[in-house]
């Protein structure tokens, strides 16, 4: 199980199944859930860490959180829930109908790339909170070349228009087509790029992220594609 402390055993067999409490304790009762390898039919057995639980006969195993990596297409939110749009978390909601997912930072509903949907509120504070705010990558496509000036400003900290200065960011021109580029940001303000690069009368065409922290969009992911992280991507995300 890999937790902390002891589980109810209705709790664990409803979270595992993704099923309700009551139709947990229904199995229980009925004599379709074991512990260690035996029968147990109370629902309110408290399951020791490391416990052993099959359902007709099916080893469980629940996960205590959910960390997704999904390649965002243009078009789709960046919410829990839009009552007019799609979400990111509609994108997934078939495979986890009862978890409380939502997207650990955003993205504009024109951009693309790599969303982080989790259910871990912890996870997902200390990845996004400015004293520890995990560096994101993004490609962008300019509508003017990018310039020596351009990265020597998002490197010292771009004032914006509203008289806001930005933390040092990195900005990468494409060498073959400086129209193109790679920003790394280590903040996360509303339209950050778009309004960085403004200040420089240049506008943001295209921007997708690539990256979040140590962890790069899996490139095998299709637009509106996604899938589960390993504990060890869970850590790379954490790397500045």
């Amino acid at each position: 199980m890999g937790a902390e402390k002891k589980t109810r055993l209705d709790k664990y067999v409803a979270q595992a199944l993704e099923i309700p409490r009551s139709a947990s304790r229904e199995m229980i009762a009925k004599g379709r859930v074991t512990v260690n390898g035996q029968v147990c039919k109370k629902a309110d057995t408290q399951l020791e860490p490391g416990a052993d639980v099959c359902a007709g006969g099916r080893p469980l195993h629940h996960e205590a959180f959910v960390y997704l990596m999904l390649n965002k297409p243009e078009g789709v939110v960046s919410a829990a829930e839009d009552k007019r749009d799609t979400t990111v978390v509609d994108l997934v909601r078939d495979a986890y109908p009862r978890r409380a997912l939502f997207p650990a930072g955003r993205l504009d509903k024109t951009s693309t790339g790599f969303v982080l949907l989790t259910d871990d509120g912890a996870f997902a504070h200390d990845i996004l909170a400015p004293r520890r705010h995990v560096s994101k990558t993004y490609r962008v496509v300019l509508d003017a070349p990018a310039t020596p000036a351009m990265a020597e400003g998002f490197a010292k900290g771009v004032t914006l228009a509203d008289g806001q200065t930005m933390e040092p960011a990195e900005l990468y021109p494409d060498e073959q087509d400086p129209c193109r580029c790679t920003v790394v940001l280590h903040q996360g303000v509303y339209h950050q790029i778009k309004r960085m690069f403004g200040v420089y009368d240049v506008g943001v065409n295209g921007l997708h992220r690539t990256a979040i922290g140590g962890l790069a969009l899996d490139a095998a992911l299709a637009p509106g594609q996604w899938r589960a992280l390993t504990a060890e991507e869970v850590h790379k995300i954490q790397q500045r």
